[in-house]
């Protein structure tokens, strides 16, 4: 008999594209892997719709947005793409893209005229405003069925995760 749709052990197992190919004798580890991987990527695709329906924009234009709404001063290119953890060649293509439609903007460093920050205009920060107020609304949207105490207990233990994660790999072994 096959698991009804509601049931949340199998549910996700029984949908092809989901995690397919996983039966309850393969390992808990890679089981919890990639149910963690399914979950993250069906978060981000729900996420990169509406930015485009809405706002025509992606969810990487969002988060490089998001990363200079954090430092009003500027960031040099360089730092960004650290921050974004992507090259520096999508960075500057990026910015380009940014700087054209009036959200970015280059200045250059007083301290060393041969570096640039790149910070977001007030156009910027104002479009950046309403894209970051609706990307919270709908990531409320999409946790809500959880109810307050369910998602409390996962965002704690995933929290307990990322610091056994964090840990020394020799730690851990």
């Amino acid at each position: 008999m096959k698991p009804r749709a509601t049931d949340s052990t199998h549910y996700a197992s029984d949908r092809p594209g989901r995690e397919a190919g996983l039966s309850h004798d393969d390992h808990q580890a890679v089981r919890l892997w990639l149910r963690l991987l399914t979950c993250s990527t069906q978060i981000e695709q729900t996420i990169r719709s509406h930015l485009q329906a809405q706002f025509g924009t992606t969810l990487s234009r969002f988060d490089y947005m998001a990363q200079l709404s954090r430092f009003p001063e500027g960031l040099r290119m360089k730092t960004l793409s650290e921050y974004l953890m992507v090259t520096g060649g999508n960075v500057t293509g990026l910015t380009d893209q940014l700087v054209a439609e009036g959200w970015v903007e280059r200045v250059v460093d007083e301290g060393d005229r041969r570096s640039m920050f790149v910070r977001l205009t007030a156009s910027g920060q104002q479009q950046f405003d309403r894209m970051a107020t609706e990307h919270e609304r709908w990531l409320e949207q999409l946790f809500a069925p959880l109810g307050g105490t369910h998602a409390k207990a996962l965002y704690d233990q995933l929290g307990e995760l990322r610091r056994v994660l964090d840990q020394p790999s020799e730690t851990r072994d």
